[in-house]
């Protein structure tokens, strides 16, 4: 089992991430693989879930244990595998995912990448009373405060400029970015898919 991987990153694509670590290339599947982007040639430590099937051996990565953690109590769930909660970490933070869990926010779970109406309903059943010191039920009185503020025409992008400035970039990058790139938003476009756009920009510079 490989439980994290320490190198420095070779390669960045919209899926996965390759990390050099002592000259063999390791390629991990991550929910925001841009987030690394920032890392430059410092040596940057993913924490992993090796998955091994039938017809191939994976590895997906994250940038803390607390999401490690998530990932692999959500492939627990029937009908989640290894992208859907892939998917679910890339759309909302671990801390909201499990508040949302706590609380039976099903109207949150199911803005969620690949999550509906039953397989949220699942998620509830089956993980409420198993994500002890991850989160909790009171990060948010109302439930709804974990949902995207509908802020003008693009309802994914508040949550998506708050994610980034969990990266550490500023707001005067934020608004410099979002004028860049807002003409090629669609108004329902996905959180995870407005941060990647955003991450690649910033990247570039």
């Amino acid at each position: 089992m490989i439980d994290f991987l320490r190198g420095q990153v070779a390669h960045l694509e919209t899926e996965y991430v390759v990390l050099d670590v002592q000259g063999v290339g390791y390629q991990v599947f991550c929910p925001n693989p841009y987030a690394f982007a920032a890392k430059g040639q410092e040596t940057v430590t993913i924490y992993t879930h090796h998955h091994v099937r039938e017809d191939a051996i994976l590895l997906f990565g994250f940038p803390t244990r607390e999401e490690q953690r998530l990932f692999r109590k959500l492939i627990e769930v029937s009908g989640i595998g290894p992208r859907v909660a892939l998917g679910i970490l890339s759309g909302g933070s671990p801390d909201h995912v499990v508040a949302a869990i706590h609380q039976e926010n099903i109207g949150f779970l199911t803005k969620l990448p690949g999550i509906g109406k039953k397989t949220a309903q699942r998620m509830i059943l089956d993980l409420k009373d198993k994500l002890e010191g991850m989160g909790g039920p009171s990060l948010f009185d109302d439930p709804s405060e974990a949902l995207p503020a509908a802020e003008s025409a693009y309802p994914g992008w508040p949550e998506a400029r708050e994610g980034l400035k969990a990266l550490g970039y500023t707001d005067a990058e934020l608004d410099k970015v979002w004028h860049r790139m807002k003409e090629d938003v669609a108004p329902d476009e996905a959180v995870d898919s407005v941060m990647k756009k955003a991450l690649k920009l910033l990247y570039a510079g």
